[in-house]
């Protein structure tokens, strides 16, 4: 049996595929941002907050860092509405990628905070800084250069997780190329044009990263 190759078909529908490229970057751009704003509260939260906040957090990263994504992206879906929560399958996947990434960022922002030499914050203190003056500019900056490798790679992997969005019908790369299967049955070649834009994507993102750090983070020792 010989294979025929038609990219031709596939190629035909890079409007759909383009479009669906950007719904995913768009969804996890923000959900690398929000994911990353709770990373730094609860990060925060754990070395400063009360005993109570400290136990929220903690059941929180647990929660997420012991269950399935797809699982926790259907609550999000089908379980919040039986308690009346409705949302639509775009806003409970954004949801989804930022609960699941702030939890993974926090363990990883927590190793970049518990690296700072208690020195520096209690010269900090001594200085008559505030507690979130002394987490803000003496301890969030070295640890996000500590960690950020491998938060790199964390949000790296969310935007490759997004792919399962598609299991609620979400708009995004891989929901797409499902439709474009189901109507061209050209499953090889469609499959094998996303995996490269996914490819690139990652590549992209990495691209990005390295920009952000030397812009913001990198510094000479002694700066």
């Amino acid at each position: 049996m010989v294979y025929h190759f038609q990219f031709g078909v596939v190629l035909e529908s890079w409007p759909l595929l383009l479009d669906g490229m950007l719904k995913t970057i768009e969804l996890s751009m923000g959900a690398m941002v929000i994911g990353l704003l709770i990373a730094v509260f609860c990060s925060w939260g754990k070395s400063n907050g009360p005993r109570a906040l400290h136990w929220a957090i903690d059941a929180y990263i647990e929660a997420i860092r012991n269950t399935p994504f797809l699982i926790q992206l259907f609550f999000f879906y089908f379980a919040l509405p039986t308690m009346g929560l409705q949302m639509s399958a775009a806003t409970a996947a954004l949801v989804t990628m930022f609960v699941n990434l702030g939890a993974f960022a926090t363990e990883i922002l927590r190793a970049g905070v518990e690296a700072i030499p208690k020195g520096q914050v209690e010269a900090g203190l001594a200085l008559n800084l505030k507690r979130y003056q002394v987490f803000l500019y003496i301890v969030l900056r070295p640890a996000l250069k500590t960690i950020f490798p491998a938060l790199s790679s964390q949000f790296i992997l969310l935007m490759l997780t997004s792919s399962i969005v598609s299991t609620i019908s979400a708009d995004d790369l891989a929901s797409v190329a499902a439709n474009i299967q189901s109507e061209t049955f050209r499953s090889f070649e469609i499959y094998i044009v996303v995996t490269a834009i996914y490819f690139l994507l990652s590549l992209s993102f990495m691209g990005l990263f390295k920009l952000a750090w030397k812009r913001f983070l990198y510094f000479p020792e002694g700066r």
